[in-house]
């Protein structure tokens, strides 16, 4: 059987058009605030989630997700925690897919192999962990794979022709191409660059490719739609996060409308990306 990854980029794939992938950072501000937004996601556009592992030490990511972490981390956010918060969201909605994005630390504390065997009871249907490479595929990929977990690669401008066979081997759901060089949320994402990109992912793989980095608009998330197969949108999202705290750094009772509300409008601008089939 299909898991839910392939069988939502298929749903997409029929219907003509590109998928909004969101990325929020788990437990920011805090747990329940964190669950009641991840909850109303799927309805506010969102087709497939990424949810953010909190950890102390975040070296791919910028200011903006470095934040959201340590405000995380603050609240008490752990990585059973946040298993127990995706298994909470699998009970009611057992169609959107759940991918936790983060580092390895976190992971080999818990017990790699502890840790696929409670992804997978709760939910979790693919893994980015953006500090281990393929040279240590059998740390982490294959078992994951072996217990029906997909295993997303980064794909990025200095991944050359080379290198790209190896990066693609074990991968497995989709290619994240991340857009610009450097850390999250700091640069904008060229549309040329990302054309040719995606051409050549295309030529080496046929896994969809969702592309992240430096999109932050509804007007940049539908130019990432009219190429790819799907648009990420982190760092704007978890910006929205920090504009609705208050100075205590507690979510404001109008935090998960604004956050939602972003969601929508990127949603539209990707949904709108394509013209409708005749």
């Amino acid at each position: 059987m299909s898991g839910r990854i392939e069988r939502r980029f298929a749903e997409l794939k029929a219907a003509g058009r590109a998928g909004l992938v969101t990325y929020l950072t788990c437990g920011d501000p805090d747990a329940a605030s964190f669950a009641r937004l991840l909850a109303e996601l799927p309805a506010g556009g969102a087709d497939l989630i990424e949810i953010g592992m909190p950890f102390s030490d975040p070296m791919a990511d910028g200011p903006s997700i470095q934040a959201a972490g340590l405000r995380a981390l603050k609240a008490g956010m752990t990585l059973k925690e946040t298993l127990a918060i995706v298994r909470r969201f699998r009970a009611g909605d057992t169609a959107t897919p759940i991918v936790l994005m983060g580092y390895y630390n976190p992971i080999f504390i818990y017990g790699a192999a502890r840790f696929l065997d409670d992804a997978k009871a709760a939910g979790v249907d693919g893994l980015i962990v953006v500090d281990l490479p393929p040279e240590h595929d059998e740390e982490l990929c294959l078992p994951a794979l072996a217990a029906g977990i997909d295993f997303i690669r980064l794909a990025t401008p200095t991944t050359d022709d080379r290198r790209l066979p190896t990066v693609l081997k074990h991968t497995a759901g989709f290619i994240y191409y991340v857009s610009v060089a450097g850390v999250t949320g700091t640069k904008s994402a060229d549309a040329a660059g990302i054309a040719a990109a995606v051409a050549r992912l295309k030529r080496q793989s046929r896994l969809p490719v969702a592309v992240g980095f430096g999109i932050r608009t509804p007007e940049q998330a539908a130019a990432v739609a009219r190429i790819a197969d799907a648009a990420v949108v982190g760092s704007a999202l978890v910006d929205e996060v920090a504009a609705h705290l208050d100075a205590a750094g507690a979510a404001t009772p109008d935090m998960v409308t604004a956050v939602l509300g972003r969601v929508r409008a990127l949603a539209a601008g990707v949904r709108a990306a394509r013209p409708v089939p005749a």
